[in-house]
């Protein structure tokens, strides 16, 4: 027994009971809902990676490596559900899923967004030194980053995000200052970085 590709109704003939439509019918509404959705989440998957620059979250790399994971999954997800539609097969599961992780940007985004610009608390000031620079080319923005060691307990150091400005103005052995807000929902965030 088959489902129906558009409201997930078992069918046991070519119309569905549950909303009516053919198999072709579904099959169309299904493959126009899987594009409208699927530019949602590139939206938020546009947007994630600039809030994440605005307020960095001191572990951004963690956060930016599950991202990475699940807009994989995702587009991976995206092109099965297409292919298995268009083969008639069965999608239910797999269309569940990935209509669950569409929201996933905007949630992240939102997070990064409402931690950093409702965050009333006083800024920490760490000294640091800086150890080593790297920055990666991207497409919207790429990431510039400061190493320095850290100041937090089971972390052997911390990688600041930085503009290009910071950027360019520290090298290797300057001593620094690191300002870090504790955030309105507890994702600590790097406020600024200052010669020292």
């Amino acid at each position: 027994m088959k489902r129906c590709l558009e409201c997930g109704a078992e069918r046991g003939a070519e119309q569905c009971p549950g909303c009516g439509l053919t198999a072709a019918a579904a099959e169309v509404l299904l493959l126009r809902r899987l594009l409208r959705r699927t530019l949602v989440f590139l939206g938020g998957s546009l947007l994630f990676p600039y809030i994440s620059q605005i307020y960095p979250p001191l572990d951004v790399d963690a956060m930016l490596v599950f991202y990475g994971v699940v807009f994989f999954l995702a587009i991976v997800l995206a092109v099965v559900i297409e292919r298995r539609t268009r083969s008639h097969g069965e999608v239910e599961v797999l269309k569940r899923i990935y209509f669950g992780i569409i929201p996933l940007p905007w949630v992240l985004a939102a997070t990064l967004f409402v931690n950093g610009r409702l965050d009333t608390g006083k800024p920490e000031f760490h000294p640091a030194m800086v150890v080593g620079k790297f920055e990666m080319k991207g497409i919207v923005r790429g990431s510039r980053r400061l190493v320095v060691p850290s100041w937090r307990g089971g972390h052997r150091v911390e990688r600041l995000a930085a503009d290009a400005d910071d950027f360019d103005r520290f090298r290797d052995g300057d001593a620094i200052v690191v300002g870090v807000m504790p955030g309105a929902l507890g994702i600590p965030w790097l406020y600024g970085v200052y010669r020292r």
